[in-house]
């Protein structure tokens, strides 16, 4: 059975003064750089301790541990590695440095990351991209082989299928514009369309809960026409009655409907001083 030469087999938790910071090291750490390694720390905690040796030097954390003083900690996780020789832990400062430049990225999966994480509303700012990085892959600059061209080429836009179907819960992002398919009524559906956002112009179309059956609509301007002119189908509007009161809402409901849909909007959708647009 195989196994590994040396693991380390507890963390402990050391005052920041304690550590004594190699003097050879080699590696550079600019003042951006802490600062975003300090601001990591302070969004998902000290997840990565430093390593020492047996005398307190610093085998691997230097940038973690200017982090940890720009943050004013007074102590710090750490792991003891007292098993390696003088010129192993001279060789594993360097190394532990280059191995991690080695790895590379799957842009197609990064960029869907990204912009999960964009959806669920977090500071993607945290996780060390500049803002041209992650502007360039969730604008699909960077999409690899067959991806998108260079900046200026047309956007390719692929063909809508035969019979393009949304169903509740899809939110599609289209430049800066959010659309939802979704329950107007539902304040977790609003929350999640505005994102924190809030709209200065809210349309709304009254009156509702009106007593349509889903076939007796009103005629539409065409066909009233075409009843003016006594020629021309007067009759041809949707008929909805299958769905009418099933897929969507109808007057048996009461008003509770419309008043949940104009709370939602306040509480989580529209400005304080939004216009307010009603359409009779």
């Amino acid at each position: 059975m195989n196994s590994i030469p040396a693991m380390a087999k507890a963390i402990e938790v050391w005052p920041v003064e304690r550590l004594i910071p190699y003097a050879s090291n080699a590696r550079t750490h600019s003042a951006a750089q802490i600062a975003k390694v300090a601001a990591s720390m302070k969004e998902f905690g000290f997840t990565s301790p430093i390593l020492v040796d047996g005398k307190d030097w610093i085998i691997a954390g230097h940038c973690r541990l200017m982090a940890a003083r720009k943050l004013g900690l007074d102590q710090v996780p750490v792991i003891v590695l007292d098993h390696l020789s003088d010129a192993q832990r001279r060789a594993y400062i360097l190394a532990d440095n280059k191995l991690a430049l080695d790895a590379g990225w799957d842009n197609d999966l990064l960029a869907t990351e990204l912009d999960r994480l964009r959806e669920d509303g977090f500071e993607l700012e945290v996780i060390g991209f500049s803002d041209e990085e992650l502007g360039d892959l969730l604008d699909g600059m960077e999409d690899g082989e067959g991806g998108a061209g260079a900046a200026g080429d047309e956007e390719a836009i692929p063909e809508p299928p035969p019979n393009p179907v949304s169903r509740p819960g899809d939110l599609w992002v289209l430049g800066e514009h959010r659309l939802l398919c979704g329950d107007s009524t539902k304040s977790e559906d609003v929350q999640r369309l505005m994102k924190g956002e809030r709209a200065i112009l809210f349309a709304t179309d009254p009156p509702y809960l009106v007593d349509y059956d889903g076939a007796n609509h009103p005629q539409n301007a065409r066909h009233k026409a075409n009843a003016a002119k006594g020629s021309g189908p007067t009759d041809g509007n949707k008929d909805w009655s299958p769905s009418y009161g099933v897929t969507w809402d109808d007057s048996s409901q009461g008003p509770e409907l419309y008043e949940g849909f104009i709370q939602a909007a306040i509480d989580q959708a529209i400005d304080t001083h939004a216009a307010w647009y009603c359409r009779c």
